[in-house]
């Protein structure tokens, strides 16, 4: 029980590390404007809607990351072979972006890839099988 519990922290941890270290790369790459407060709820959402395409695609790269780490971290560490805990993980996250992107209004590009995104988990449950199995 404790090893299931500790896997989708885990998971949860690893996602939530790999879309912040992703976002922060295109933080790096497509900084914000000058002056621009990013805790200013309308600066950003005026910023979304006139940023450069791959500012605002980074998110998705970065939701595309977390779902893999989320996915292959906690299959590793349940090691019972179930995908129930990247499935977790993938629906806490699922429920997360869109509840981001209500609060950010985006693109219909954005909504669609935004959710499409997560079934990913399940590739990184599938890798860390074959990780397990090698």
């Amino acid at each position: 029980m404790l090893r299931k519990a500790a896997a989708i922290i885990a998971g949860i941890v690893a996602t939530g590390i790999a879309v912040g270290l992703v976002q922060q790369l295109g933080h790096y790459l497509y900084p914000l404007p000058a002056g621009t407060d990013p805790n200013d709820t309308a600066a950003i959402k005026d910023y979304v809607e006139h940023a450069p395409f791959m500012a605002v695609f980074f998110v998705i790269i970065s939701y595309a990351a977390g779902a893999l780490a989320g996915g292959f971290v906690s299959t590793i560490i349940a090691n019972d072979g179930k995908k129930i805990y990247a499935i977790i993980i993938g629906i806490l996250f699922l429920i997360i972006s869109v509840y981001m992107m209500i609060t950010i209004p985006s693109p219909i590009w954005f909504w669609v890839l935004g959710i499409a995104v997560w079934p990913l988990v399940l590739l990184g449950y599938r890798l860390a099988l074959k990780k397990t199995r090698v």
